[in-house]
């Protein structure tokens, strides 16, 4: 769990990690540098869950062995469906991270929402959506890792 007190914005107290795949911890279906590292660190801390409609159909192999539960999800209603599975999680204690139009309900309900902007891109709606935008990955799981930064950018 991780336990953050935001001045303003409230308290959050994170149990689970959901992650879009495809433009989010991946570019053409496959897992960028570092960010297995970095899962296996934050899997101490937080439950983490990728949903996704594996574009390219690399998913499971890219992401065996690590410690991440994988939903792969039918292409119809994909902003329904992950709003979904964060609701069954608890959006209250759910940390969100995605970059496409899907992900923007998602983001919007969890307890914190960061919508990224890397190499594919970002919905507009989705970074509408999202209590943090980062330019990379990397980035935000390290705001996870330094809850500090959250603070220093969300409180009012």
């Amino acid at each position: 769990m991780i336990r953050i007190e935001i001045p303003g914005f409230g308290n959050l107290e994170l149990q689970h990690l959901v992650c879009d795949y495809n433009g989010t911890l991946a570019l053409d279906g496959q897992l960028q540098p570092g960010i297995a590292e970095q899962l296996s660190r934050l899997a101490s801390q937080l439950a983490i869950h990728v949903i996704t409609a594996d574009t390219f159909g690399q998913a499971r192999a890219e992401l065996a062995g690590l410690p991440v539960s994988l939903h792969i999800t039918p292409l119809e209603n994909q902003a329904q469906t992950k709003l979904e599975f964060v609701q069954k999680l608890g959006a209250a204690v759910t940390a969100a991270i995605g970059n496409g139009r899907n992900d923007c309900r998602m983001l919007d309900a969890a307890a914190l929402g960061i919508a990224l902007i890397q190499r594919e891109g970002g919905a507009a709606t989705t970074v509408a959506a999202a209590d943090v935008v980062c330019s990379s990955i990397h980035d935000a799981i390290a705001l996870l890792h330094n809850p500090k930064r959250l603070i220093a950018t969300l409180r009012s």
